[in-house]
């Protein structure tokens, strides 16, 4: 049986992860946390397995409570899930000693077979998280581009969706796709949704609606 501590700080999320996680006979979530000093505490006294961790909570952010909980239970491994997919909050998490990086996107099936590999000491990285780490290796960094994730909500948006449409589909929450806007108006430089999609446009990172560069 692989022991599990949940952290997020959104009760709907953990309750519908707790029941994809607990559909296999061999997982089980021993504790769920809503915040990092919470799962800390939960770390220390059940010492489990893995630390199923969200990146960013209220009061600690992940690579914080990453080096904490390896540190006060060295067997307990660390799998970040998350929204976010920037090269900054990959490697901040991996250089914290994470054992794996995987986006909340992930399916029922893979996220079991993720944390298996977690907690047997192997690292589990997504598609995103691996070119990352292949970026730094070689000394690049797409830092100030969009990431997948961005240029997906940003498509949407250019097909006319609206945030609950675009939560729906990418099955995710209204605010986390507000956050998505958030990063994207910082890094494209603009004020709102239509400026971002023209400017987008404009750089060539999503298509033109009308075909014109």
């Amino acid at each position: 049986m692989i022991s599990i501590v949940m952290a997020d700080d959104h009760p709907m999320i953990r309750e519908g992860i707790r029941s994809m996680i607990e559909r296999y006979a061999n997982l089980k979530v021993l504790g769920e946390a809503s915040g990092g000093a919470q799962a800390l505490e939960l770390v220390e006294r059940l010492q489990p397995d893995v630390l199923l961790l969200d990146l960013r909570m209220p009061d600690m952010d992940g690579p914080e409570v990453t080096r904490e909980a390896r540190r006060i239970s060295p067997r307990t491994r660390v799998l970040i899930l998350t929204t976010y997919d920037t090269d900054r909050d990959i490697l901040a998490a991996i250089e914290a000693g994470a054992g794996g990086y995987v986006l909340k996107d992930i399916e029922p099936a893979k996220l079991a077979e993720a944390i298996r590999a977690t907690a047997g000491g192997r690292t589990v990285l997504d598609q995103r998280a691996a070119e990352a780490v292949a970026n730094r290796m070689r000394g690049e960094s797409r830092e100030e581009g969009l990431s997948g994730q961005e240029e997906r909500v940003l498509s949407l948006a250019a097909g006319g969706k609206t945030n609950r449409q675009i939560a729906r589909i990418l099955n995710l929450g209204e605010t986390t796709v507000k956050t998505y806007f958030s990063r994207i108006f910082a890094k494209l430089g603009v004020a709102d949704r239509t400026s971002a999609v023209v400017e987008a446009m404009r750089r060539g990172i999503i298509p033109s609606r009308d075909g014109q560069a």
